[in-house]
C-alpha cells in the first residue's frame, strides 16, 4: 500500500466517523483528556474518535519501522489533506503535534538525575549525552520527516505563519512554536544561505517577489521597481537551498557620493543615476524580511556585513555604510509622552516654544495639534523651537527610552543589536502618508563604522545605547 493510499484509507474513517450530540462547553480540554473522552465539545472541531484517528496519522508518519523515504511520503500526503482541512481542523492538528510528541518526560527525570549524580565526576560526559538524547522529543524526528520531502519546508514555514497568531491565545501551542523555531534556527543558518544579487535581469518571478515583499517603501509601479534596480542601486538577498527563487530576505542600496538625509530623492523616479565613479556612500534604505513563518530567525546582521563585504569588493572607493531608516514607533510614543517631555524643557525654552505656538505656557494639546499638520512640519525652519523640540524627543526615544534594557524602537533594535550608532536624525524625511503616521516624517541614519562595530556592541550590552555627539546633545538632561 502506498502513501496516498494509506492516508486516503485513514482519513476516509476520519471524516465518515460518527458524529456524537455536543455538549455545552466548559473549559478548553488538552489533546490528552479529548483523546480519553467520548463526546466534543462546543468548540473542538475533531471529535474524541476523529482525534485519535488523527493521532494514528501522525504516529505513522514518524513511526519508526517505516523508512525515511516512506515517512516522508506519508508526511506530504497527510500535509495535502491539511491544505484542504479548515481551519480549527488544522488548529487540532497542531495540538495534537504539540502536545503529544514531547519528550518523555519519565526518562527526562531520570536523565536529569543521572546528570546530576554524576556532575563533576569522570561520568559527566556520558551523562550529559544521555540526558541530551532524552530532551529530543518526538515532535523534532515528525517535523523533521515533514521538512524531508520537495516541499515540505515551504509548508512548515507557512505552517508556523499560520500558527503565529494564536500563541497568545493558545498556550499549548507554545511547544510547537518553539520545537519549529528552533529547527528553522539550524536549518535557515547562514551556512547555508545563498547571497545573490537581484537586478532587472532577474527572472519576472523573482523581481515581483520584490514588489509582494517590501515592507518599508511600498513599489508602486514597475517604473519604482526599475527605479530600485538601476546602475546607481544595488539589491541583495538571501536564499535557501529548500526555498528557490525566494528571498528569505533582501536589501535595498543606493550608492551616493553624501549621507542621504531624504527618501524622497531615493525614490525619485526621473531622478538621473548618480556617478558612481563619485559614490563614496552606500545607503541602506530598505531592509524586508519574507517569511512570517521564519519570526526569530535572524538573517539581518550576516546579510549587512555579507553585502558590505560584496560592495567593497566591487566599489573600493566606499568609505561610508549607513542606512535612511523609519522610526515606525515615534508618534504613538510621542502621543502618550508629550506631556513628560514638555516638562524637562527649561523655563527659556518652555517660553520659546509658547511663541511660536502662541499659547504659553505651550500645552500637550497644542503641540499635538501643531505636528499633526504636515504643512506646518514641513516648513519649520532650523531654528524653530517645535522642531527642535520634536528632533529632541525623537532622539530620546531611539536612545534612551526602553523597556526591559532594551531600546523601544524596532528597527533600531535592529541596527544597534548588528553594531551600527545613531548617527543622525532627518527632518520630514519621509513626508509619504506612512511616514507621517510612523514618526511625523522623521527619519534616521544608523552608521555603520566597521572598525567600532564590535566596541558598539559592548556598549549595548552595558545598557547604553551607541550615538554621536549630535544625537546625545538633543537628549533631555
Amino acid at each position: 500500500m502506498n502513501a496516498t493510499t494509506w492516508l486516503n484509507s485513514k482519513l476516509n474513517l476520519l471524516r465518515n466517523a460518527a458524529t456524537v450530540s455536543e455538549v455545552p462547553e466548559t473549559q478548553d480540554r488538552s489533546t490528552r483528556e479529548r483523546l480519553d473522552a467520548t463526546l466534543r465539545q462546543h468548540k473542538e472541531a475533531l471529535s474524541p474518535r476523529s482525534l485519535r484517528r488523527t493521532l494514528n496519522l501522525l504516529q505513522g508518519v514518524v513511526d519508526p519501522q517505516v523508512s525515511e523515504v516512506e515517512g516522508g511520503r506519508r508526511a506530504k500526503a497527510l500535509a495535502e489533506w491539511y491544505v484542504g482541512a479548515a481551519e480549527n481542523e488544522r488548529h487540532d492538528l497542531w495540538l495534537l503535534i504539540s502536545e503529544q510528541f514531547g519528550p518523555d518526560a519519565v526518562n527526562v527525570r531520570a536523565a536529569r538525575d543521572e546528570y546530576d549524580a554524576a556532575f563533576g565526576t569522570v561520568d559527566e560526559g556520558s551523562a550529559e549525552i544521555r540526558l541530551r538524547k532524552a530532551l529530543v522529543s518526538p515532535r523534532t524526528r515528525l517535523l523533521q520527516r515533514f521538512a524531508a520531502y520537495p516541499g515540505g519546508m515551504r509548508f512548515l514555514v507557512d505552517l508556523r505563519a499560520e500558527l503565529l497568531p494564536h500563541l497568545k491565545s493558545n498556550k499549548r501551542l507554545l511547544a510547537l512554536d518553539a520545537e519549529l523555531e528552533n529547527l528553522f534556527s539550524t536549518w535557515f543558518d547562514v551556512a547555508f544561505l545563498e547571497l545573490r544579487t537581484i537586478s532587472w535581469d532577474s527572472p519576472a518571478s523573482l523581481i515581483e517577489k520584490l514588489i509582494k515583499y517590501e515592507a518599508v517603501h511600498d513599489i508602486r509601479s514597475w517604473a519604482d521597481l526599475k527605479n530600485r534596480l538601476d546602475s546607481d542601486r544595488r539589491c541583495y538577498g538571501f536564499f535557501h537551498p529548500s526555498l528557490p527563487n525566494e528571498p528569505l530576505i533582501f536589501v535595498e542600496v543606493a550608492l551616493l557620493h553624501e549621507m542621504a538625509d531624504n527618501i524622497m530623492p531615493l525614490l525619485d523616479e526621473s531622478a538621473a543615476p548618480e556617478d558612481l565613479q563619485k559614490s563614496t556612500v552606500a545607503i541602506f534604505y530598505s531592509i524586508s524580511n519574507t517569511q512570517t513563518g521564519l519570526r526569530g530567525v535572524s538573517f539581518g546582521d550576516s546579510l549587512i556585513k555579507r553585502v558590505v563585504e560584496t560592495l567593497r569588493g566591487e566599489f573600493p572607493k566606499l568609505k561610508t555604510f549607513a542606512t535612511l531608516s523609519p522610526i515606525p514607533g515615534f508618534r504613538p510614543w510621542l502621543s502618550k509622552n508629550v506631556e513628560g517631555l514638555l516638562a524637562q524643557l527649561n523655563e527659556k525654552e518652555r517660553s520659546a516654544l509658547g511663541r511660536e505656538l502662541s499659547f504659553e505656557p505651550p500645552s500637550v494639546t497644542h503641540v499635538l495639534t501643531a505636528i499633526e499638520q504636515p504643512l506646518v512640519l514641513g516648513a519649520l525652519s532650523l531654528k524653530s523651537p517645535l522642531r527642535l523640540f520634536i528632533t529632541r524627543c525623537a532622539a530620546h526615544y531611539l536612545g534612551q527610552a526602553k523597556q526591559g534594557g532594551l531600546v523601544l524602537d524596532p528597527v533600531a533594535r535592529f541596527h544597534l543589536g548588528n553594531g551600527a550608532r545613531i548617527e543622525r536624525l532627518n527632518w520630514f524625511a519621509d513626508p509619504s502618508p506612512k511616514g507621517l503616521k510612523q514618526s511625523h516624517g522623521l527619519m534616521v541614519n544608523y552608521l555603520y563604522d566597521l572598525k567600532r562595530i564590535d566596541k558598539h556592541r559592548q556598549q549595548l550590552a552595558k545598557g547604553q545605547a551607541p550615538a554621536s555627539g549630535e544625537i546625545e546633545d538633543f537628549y533631555f538632561s
